[in-house]
């Protein structure tokens, strides 16, 4: 059993089918479901402009979906083929059946999915706990991965932001449970603007129809049995993740990763301190740093045209490719 498998994991993924909505689908995007050994994986996908470009692969934080790069994905569609995956348990994509939601488990699912696809090397996107699962995957399997790009990635912090506090809370055992206990007449509305107060920089910057697509998805989320599951034992992974030292540790493998690597933080980020941009850099081999003093957690999403710019100065170092 792994470090965040609980009993019982594999009666909640029987129950995967609640009568729930459709996850949204932005207009040129393309859903699939590739299934795995153990595993079913939900992809989303943006058509490339035209045949023969570099693949892409974008890996979302704790709580967030593919549709975290909707954003960012039409503005590379013209320099690479991309595709966003739902972590297990999340976004699409149900519970894995060891019920591993560990960094290591999550980066399995990443290396199994590419190896299945034969899609890499890829350009490999991580944002938050996609970072460190990014990271990772560069670590071990070098092969895969051709340039790197994080934004506000999980790296373990000796400091952490108080803001960040309850979301490390949900590690512990039975606090996801008396949190959704203790939340459940909230509003899927009142709930988004709890997420975005948190992960933004400046929630206005979210237009209302980008609001209310959110809303529709935190009501979809909510809907389904196994969510508070996956995001206990995820956020368990996490903290993990930060206590492994060795060769194993988050840091140590940062100084594996070959890859050249695109880093991006907020100033305002309430998640993932500013302050560990430079740790970030050092620890990186081959490193550039963008930072962004008004953007929260998600770059990606508030802004995207300066991190699809970063991604094309760092395609352009190594010739386009």
């Amino acid at each position: 059993m792994s470090s965040t498998e609980l009993p019982g994991v594999r009666a909640v993924a029987a129950a995967v089918s609640p009568a729930v909505s459709a996850v949204g689908v932005a207009e040129g995007e393309q859903l699939r479901s590739v299934a795995l050994p153990g595993l079913t994986l939900t992809v989303r996908s943006r058509p490339p402009e035209r045949t023969g470009l570099p693949p892409a692969l974008y890996v979302h934080g704790l709580g967030g979906s593919s549709q975290n790069w909707s954003a960012l994905m039409p503005l590379l569609q013209d320099v690479v083929d991309g595709e966003a995956v739902d972590l297990p348990g999340f976004g699409d994509s149900p519970p894995p059946d060891d019920g591993n939601y560990s960094v290591t488990g999550h980066a399995r699912a990443v290396i199994r999915f590419l190896d299945a696809e034969e899609r890499g090397p890829v350009h490999l996107f991580g944002n938050s706990l996609g970072g460190a699962v990014a990271t990772r995957v560069a670590a071990v399997r070098p092969d895969l991965v051709r340039t790197l790009t994080l934004v506000s990635p999980a790296l373990p912090e000796i400091r952490v932001q108080r803001s960040a506090v309850p979301t490390g809370l949900l590690a512990v055992p039975g606090v996801a449970g008396l949190f959704a206990r203790m939340t459940r007449d909230w509003s899927a509305e009142e709930r988004t603007r709890g997420v975005m107060a948190l992960c933004y920089g400046d929630p206005g910057r979210v237009s209302e129809p980008g609001f209310r697509a959110a809303v529709a998805e935190m009501e979809r989320r909510m809907g389904l049995p196994y969510f508070w599951d996956a995001m206990a034992r995820s956020a368990r992974g996490i903290v993990d993740a930060y206590t492994l030292g060795g060769q194993h540790g988050l840091w140590r493998q940062a100084e594996r990763v070959l890859a050249p690597t695109q880093l991006v933080y907020g100033g305002r980020d309430q998640l993932v301190s500013y302050r560990m941009a430079r740790k970030a850099s050092a620890a990186f081999r081959d490193a550039r740093l963008l930072t962004l003093p008004d953007a929260g957690h998600v770059a990606m999403m508030e802004y995207p045209e300066a991190v699809a710019q970063a991604f094309r100065e760092l395609l352009d170092e190594r010739g386009g490719s």
